[in-house]
């Protein structure tokens, strides 16, 4: 068992090398860890790593799920809800269907209920996937929140998907009208009991006296607790924490009172997903090998085909859909026409954007071994290996050559959004003069006897005047980006060198190690302010 473990942490290791080699190269990071799964495989003498499928299930999809929950925009989800939900529920449920009855007539013992499986765990695309090749690049507002918000919730629908077709191979029994009415019923108490224990966590947050640590803990609690409980009354764990997780972020600012407990919160959740996302490309890496192994009948040769053919389906299918979704309620609807037409450049990218990941690894390495003490999992090693070639095949054709479409079509904006800098610049222009206003009437004769009190009022409105004429020089600027990016690599130029000052004044001894941390802090929430705070 140390072996093991330590082999793990290795391993984890010459994985982050590798992500660090992606972050220099400028390439999508999950990229590498399809590839760096691959590579492990081929590792010689490399042990077999066995998990219980289900404990693979319930350790890594509820926080996956909550975190893509967690920052999601509930304005701009609730803004393009129909074509989201026309591409969470409709898209997937048109793939898993045309890939069920394609591998039925494709490969030899497929059962239809076998090909909804495999239909049901490579129909969503990954929402880290997706925003991490797409950082950096000109992509509209619009579109990557489609992109965010679809794969919130086809993740839920899909992995619905998924537990229905398990049950039908499992108890040999499925019919239609039945599977719908369950559906609904398994979803929406889902979404229930969720909302419910979101309510709970709210109170705990929001009125016993927590600290930074508890609170950050409690988040790593949640969608695990909100899991549970709902699969304990056989409803769905899934909608419970995607449902629970958009209620928390929308009230995150009411539970989350002090920039200590967010900062902290935000360092856990994206060391956590990292790992997480490590952690389940090494477990295929080690188990790769076993898996071709267990192919029994079929060559390896063979599986790549039906891997190859079954990831040209999935693109096809959501690329002949992406259109039909984008147009055809723009006909119908007069409302829908005030929105700028998204063209065909739009769904272009939405539609190359369907790179699968780590939510349809994990679902695929929680298939059963066993259907009973008597029977293995018919053909189970063949679809975790299709699961892989597909998000190989969508991951690093799709992945490497969607930054190259984006080039080539060079769309801009579709709706009106102010760029982030001017956003930032305004919204603090507001809350400057709130303070202002807020120190006038109501700590107005506290100015003519303190002093410390009249110089905040002074900083204020000297920031007012800085961020007013910060605005106005933008809007004189002749070449705009050009003068932004320039204004930005000076800024953190300053602040790598501000950093070695700081550094320099922690060997003087010259201030205490906790007021240097609190100015780095300071700093590094400076540099957010220009580089963004997406996680990885």
């Amino acid at each position: 068992m140390h072996e093991k473990l330590l082999l793990i942490l290795g391993l984890l290791l010459i994985v982050m090398m590798l992500v660090m080699l992606a972050q220099r190269i400028k390439i999508a990071y999950p990229i590498f860890l399809v590839l760096a799964g691959l590579g492990i495989s081929f590792i010689p003498g490399v042990p077999v790593l066995k998990m219980d499928p289900e404990i693979i299930f319930l350790i890594f999809l509820p926080p996956l799920l909550y975190e893509a929950a967690w920052y999601t925009s509930w304005n701009d989800f609730w803004k393009w809800k129909r074509t989201i939900g026309l591409l969470a529920f409709g898209l997937v449920f048109l793939t898993s269907l045309v890939v069920a009855y394609a591998s039925q007539a494709l490969i030899p013992g497929f059962t239809l209920a076998l090909g909804f499986l495999l239909g049901g765990i490579v129909s969503p695309p990954d929402a880290v996937a997706a925003t991490t090749v797409l950082k950096g690049l000109k992509v509209p507002k619009r579109t990557l929140a489609m992109l965010e918000g679809e794969s919130l919730i086809n993740d839920a629908s899909s992995l619905i998907v998924f537990r229905f077709a398990l049950a039908a191979v499992m108890t040999g029994m499925f019919s239609m009208q039945e599977a719908t009415g369950q559906f609904f019923m398994v979803a929406g108490m889902g979404i229930v009991v969720g909302i419910v224990g979101a309510h709970i966590f709210y109170a705990i947050h929001r009125f016993l006296p927590t600290t930074p640590a508890i609170d950050a803990a409690l988040t790593v609690m949640t969608p695990y607790v909100l899991f549970l409980s709902a699969e304990h009354f056989h409803f769905s764990g899934v909608m419970a924490v995607v449902s629970g997780g958009l209620f928390m972020s929308f009230r995150s600012h009411e539970i989350f009172k002090t920039g200590t407990t967010r900062v902290n919160m935000t360092g856990v959740w994206n060391t956590l997903i990292f790992v997480m996302n490590a952690l389940v490309f090494i477990l295929i890496g080690l188990e790769l090998p076993e898996i071709i192994s267990g192919l029994g009948e079929t060559s390896l040769m063979e599986g790549i085909k039906y891997g190859l053919i079954i990831s040209f389906i999935v693109i096809v299918v959501r690329l002949l859909w992406i259109y039909p979704v984008a147009h055809i309620p723009r006909w119908l609807s007069k409302k829908i026409r005030q929105d700028p037409s998204p063209g065909w450049k739009n769904p272009l990218i939405i539609g190359w954007a369907g790179m699968r990941g780590v939510v349809s690894l994990a679902t695929a390495l929680s298939i059963p071994v066993m259907m009973n003490e008597q029977s293995e999992f018919p053909l189970r090693n063949l679809i975790i290996f299709i699961t892989f070639v597909v998000i190989f095949v969508t991951l690093v054709f799709q992945g490497l050559t969607l930054p190259l479409i984006i080039k080539l079509v060079n769309i801009g904006e579709l709706d009106p959004v102010l760029p982030s800098h001017e956003q930032q610049a305004g919204i603090q222009i507001r809350l400057d003069h709130l303070a202002v206003s807020r120190i006038n009437e109501k700590y107005a004769s506290v100015l003519q006897t303190n002093s410390l009190v009249e110089n905040l009022k002074n900083t204020l409105e000297n920031d007012i005047m800085l961020h007013q004429s910060h605005l106005s020089s933008i809007e004189q600027c002749t070449n705009r980006k050009n003068d932004l990016r320039e204004y930005h690599q000076i800024m953190l130029d300053i602040f790598a060198l501000q950093r070695k000052e700081l550094f320099a004044m922690k060997r003087s001894k010259q201030f205490s190690d906790d007021e240097i941390r609190k100015a780095e802090s300071q700093l590094d929430l400076n540099e957010l302010k220009i580089t963004g705070n997406k996680h990885l």
